[in-house]
């Protein structure tokens, strides 16, 4: 008898490595709006404001999203928010009315969700949801803000949730019983696939999910609780599936 209906997957550092795509990101679209915006300004005969990312550089930019992560607890885990109205006070405070200020937030939040598609999944990845898409019902909870829809993998989830868009970022149990209800699963006959102890196996397993912990360096000290199971890398996943199968 099968025992598992569904699995949800966490994204980043779970079917990719995330490290590097999100230092290009952050450096690559700050770099472009400073390069943009001098363009802009130079044909308008504004040069006086100077360049933008000499007054505020990158810190600059990385203090603001603290600050209004700290001021908007509630979205915290909305990324993209914290970004577009960082960038917004930043470049009002260069000296852009405010409607300047939105118009080119936009645009380099644009450029930011661009530069954050360039993930390179693991090889194993696209058959892996190939094969487990025609046995069981697939989800994608993730507390990033990359544009899954804009990606061929999207195909392969049923539901794909954004937690910190709906201001529960992981490890917040409503993104799990949100991707639980909409794949029509208790949470008994359902599997997480995740990297992060805290935001991925521990919320799971107080669900009675199963977690499969994605942990190739992570100490962890002593045996790991009942229905969680500690694997290298996603690749070792279907003999897991297999196993947890014949257990029943």
């Amino acid at each position: 008898m099968m025992t598992l209906r569904a699995i949800t997957f966490d994204l980043d550092d779970t079917l990719w490595d995330n490290r590097g795509v999100m230092a290009r990101t952050e450096t690559g679209h700050y770099a472009w709006l400073d390069e943009r915006l001098a363009a802009w300004l130079a044909h308008r005969g504004e040069t006086h404001l100077g360049r933008f990312a000499e007054r505020f550089p990158l810190e600059a930019y990385q203090a603001g999203r603290r600050e209004l992560a700290e001021r908007y607890p509630l979205r915290r885990g909305d990324f993209s928010w914290l970004r577009e109205r960082a960038l917004v006070a930043l470049l009002e405070a260069f000296g852009l009315p405010r409607s300047a200020a939105w118009l080119w937030a936009a645009a380099t939040m644009a450029r930011f969700h661009e530069l954050r598609l360039a993930v390179s999944p693991h090889p194993e990845v696209e058959p892996l949801l190939t094969e487990l898409g025609g046995r069981y019902r697939l989800g994608a909870i993730t507390n990033g803000n990359l544009a899954l829809h804009r990606l061929a993998l999207r195909r392969h989830f049923r539901v794909a949730i954004a937690a910190g868009e709906i201001q529960a970022p992981k490890p917040d149990a409503r993104p799990f019983l949100a991707a639980l209800a909409r794949l029509a699963t208790p949470p008994s006959r359902a599997l997480h696939v995740g990297d992060s102890w805290q935001e991925d196996v521990l919320p799971a397993l107080r669900l009675g999910m199963r977690a499969a912990w994605i942990a190739p360096d992570t100490p962890h000290a002593g045996e790991l609780p009942d229905g969680a199971y500690r694997l290298q890398h996603v690749r070792e996943l279907p003999a897991l599936i297999d196993r947890l199968e014949r257990e029943g």
